[in-house]
């Protein structure tokens, strides 16, 4: 991995269309001749009102999750599998069904613990090695219409929360499954949705609302935390936490001392791109810390996306707008979390 092109090409995980790949499908190209870190799997295509994409039936996405590790070993195969509403794998017949984390939350530690496992073991079995859960978030406005309506929060109590996150996370990799705690510096006060604009929570946001990733992480939890195109004035008073270095190098990796991969939520979610070029957004987020973009590709779906934002970077860099120690530092905590996938 000598060239500049290939260290950027395993800083991004990218969605594409289709529930089998050939040689010449766009993203075999990205992934055998631009060294993409990493792709991520959708039971549907929004961008194209797709009712199917990724995931049609177990046997289905074993062959296709095969055949994307033939053309890296290492690649980063992910989905977000949270159980209850959130749950991509959901058609699959024999998928475990797991309740929603609020559920889990008011029977007890074992009960997730369980329900970790039954779902890890199933993600494994299916190829997939890097599941985009728990959600950390604190349930504190019962109408939020990302968290609290879905039920995706373990409960109210930080300490509930952690609990169960951490149960989540040694599950997971006790079956060789990485997970990724979401979404710092906590979504679960917010009024409003990042998938469809800006989210302010200057007002809303609780400082305990950081106290499951803290504990979590104090606990030895190092795979990856989710970042959130979340505003807080008071932490940043210009940019969102995804694009922000006080909450990503100084709060998380800082004070918090987290060693592991700071991932991005989708970057075409409309909180980022409303506000900031997806290129340029791209870029500001690696800058400030951020380890690992994602980029959906389901929200909008442009097959070439990934060349086009890596050669972004690359000339970024080329420019003195991002450091080459910043480009290091990330790859270095990715491959770092690449290797517990091979343990």
């Amino acid at each position: 991995m000598t060239s500049l092109k290939d260290r950027i090409g395993q800083l991004f995980i990218v969605g594409f269309e289709g529930a089998s790949i050939s040689a010449f499908h766009p993203i075999a190209e990205d992934i055998i001749e631009e060294n993409l870190g990493g792709v991520i799997l959708f039971d549907r295509l929004l961008a194209k009102k797709l009712t199917t994409n990724n995931i049609v039936s177990a046997s289905q996405v074993q062959e296709l999750t095969g055949k994307l590790r033939e053309m890296a070993g290492d690649l980063l195969i992910a989905v977000d599998q949270e159980g209850g509403r959130v749950s991509r794998l959901a058609r699959l017949e024999d998928f475990p069904d797991i309740p929603a984390a609020t559920v889990l939350g008011e029977k007890g530690v074992e009960q997730t613990r369980q329900a970790a496992r039954r779902t890890a073991s199933a993600l494994r079995s299916l190829g997939i090695n890097f599941n985009l859960a728990p959600v950390a978030d604190l349930d504190l406005f019962a109408d939020n219409p990302i968290i609290g309506r879905y039920g995706r929060s373990f409960g109210r109590n930080p300490e509930t929360v952690f609990r169960h996150c951490l149960a989540w996370c040694r599950e997971h990799r006790d079956c060789g499954v990485l997970s990724c705690l979401k979404h710092f510096p906590g979504h679960g006060s917010s009024k409003d949705d990042s998938h469809l604009g800006f989210v302010d929570i200057s007002e809303s946001w609780e400082e305990k609302e950081l106290q499951p990733f803290a504990n979590c992480i104090e606990a030895g939890f190092d795979e990856a935390v989710m970042i959130a195109h979340l505003f807080h004035r008071g932490m940043d008073s210009e940019l969102p936490a995804t694009l922000s270095a006080p909450l990503i190098s100084r709060k998380l990796k800082g004070e918090l001392g987290f060693r592991g991969v700071v991932v991005t939520d989708d970057m075409q979610m409309r909180a980022i791109t409303d506000r900031h070029g997806l290129p340029e957004a791209c870029s500001m987020a690696i800058g400030a810390g951020a380890d690992l973009v994602i980029i959906g590709n389901n929200l909008e779906h442009d097959p070439q996306i990934f060349v086009k934002l890596r050669d972004r970077i690359v000339r970024d860099l080329e420019d003195g707008k991002l450091t080459e120690t910043r480009i290091e530092d990330a790859l270095s905590r990715v491959l770092t979390l690449k290797q517990l996938i091979k343990e």
